[in-house]
């Protein structure tokens, strides 16, 4: 696979079978032959830090040349998020309403898909800005059904974003009317029915612009986060698998719903192969159930490109140790 041919790559897969260390060994080869990498971490249960052996967080972090990672923290930005929309309602709502404000923001901190809306905003904004800065972005992400939801929700917030534009307009009409029909202070003479805290000229009122105008940022940066995710040019998806019938049941369902949604998937890495020489009584049954699983592989994802690692002795960890898999990589067929 040719890492130069893409603008951002998702690395995907069930927990546990060796996502972080293949999207920072891929990171580590690309930042090797001179590209401008940002690594960014979208799983809850972060990774980034033991496999670089450092402490990242959530900042731009600089662990080599050429590479930078990042840990997205899903509490933090849902408080950041539910903070800024929370300050954009008191921009247009009576100061009596604040508690109110206060309490349903409180209660929205807390619902269903709360984290997955503030995440998909920052991911949306890192596309946007990496674009300008990196020459690869690799999203190491969460196991795959928080993947899945996360890759799903650009076309349903939209969606979402387009329904209350048109709720929004409609109230608009609605005040209109409701205006024209109640009496003003500070008519003016020639005009009694006219409201002098509304200067807009074109009919709409400078609250209304002002969220209409929100509302539609956000639309395009969800429809074109959309667009580039969809774009085979563009952007690549990857899911690792380890020979085993559980992450090959998973990863199945993974690649039919990834298509269904029409995500362009470059490929599966199967990951922790036992090596030729791993000898024993022991290991010799396992690398037999290996053999049938590997075919099984071979036969189910025939029709993207597989690519092969084996176990290592070690545990990878640290920018060395990450330096000499990505070399690993190399060899089953990843280049610059």
């Amino acid at each position: 696979m040719q890492l130069s041919s893409k603008k951002i790559l998702l690395v995907g897969g069930k927990g546990g079978v060796g996502k972080t260390t293949v999207s920072s060994a891929l990171s580590m080869l690309a930042a090797k032959n001179g590209k401008k990498v940002l690594l960014v971490s979208t799983d809850p249960a972060h990774s980034l830090s033991d496999v670089f052996n450092m402490d990242i967080g959530d900042r731009l972090h600089h662990v080599s040349d050429n590479l930078t990672v990042m840990e997205i923290d899903p509490d933090k930005e849902v408080k950041e998020h539910v903070a800024r929309v929370s300050s954009q309602m008191k921009r247009f709502t009576n100061p009596d309403l604040f508690p109110e404000i206060e309490r349903q923001m409180r209660l929205t901190q807390q619902s269903p898909g709360a984290q997955e809306a503030a995440m998909l905003e920052r991911i949306c904004k890192i596309i946007d800005q990496a674009e300008k800065d990196y020459d690869l972005l690799v999203f190491d992400t969460a196991p795959t059904g928080h993947t899945l939801r996360l890759l799903s929700l650009p076309e349903a917030m939209a969606a979402w974003t387009q329904g209350m534009l048109r709720s929004q307009k409609r109230s608009e009409e609605f005040d209109s009317v409701l205006e024209h029909l109640s009496p003003k202070a500070g008519k003016d003479i020639n005009n009694p029915m006219a409201d002098p805290s509304d200067n807009a000229s074109d009919g709409m009122s400078d609250k209304t612009k002002a969220i209409t105008e929100q509302l539609l940022n956000r639309q395009r940066l969800f429809q074109r986060t959309r667009r580039l995710l969809q774009d085979p040019n563009y952007t690549g998806i990857l899911f690792v698998l380890t020979p085993e019938r559980l992450p090959i049941n998973e990863t199945q369902r993974a690649l039919q719903s990834l298509t269904e949604e029409k995500l362009p998937v470059s490929g599966v890495v199967v990951n922790r192969i036992l090596p030729e020489s791993a000898d024993g009584g022991f290991l010799a049954k396992r690398k037999e159930q290996e053999r049938a699983y590997l075919e099984t592989i071979e036969q189910t994802f025939a029709q993207w490109p597989n690519f092969r690692l084996y176990l290592q002795e070690e545990d990878i960890q640290g920018v060395d140790a990450l330096s000499a898999f990505a070399q690993e990589l190399e060899k089953s067929g990843f280049s610059a």
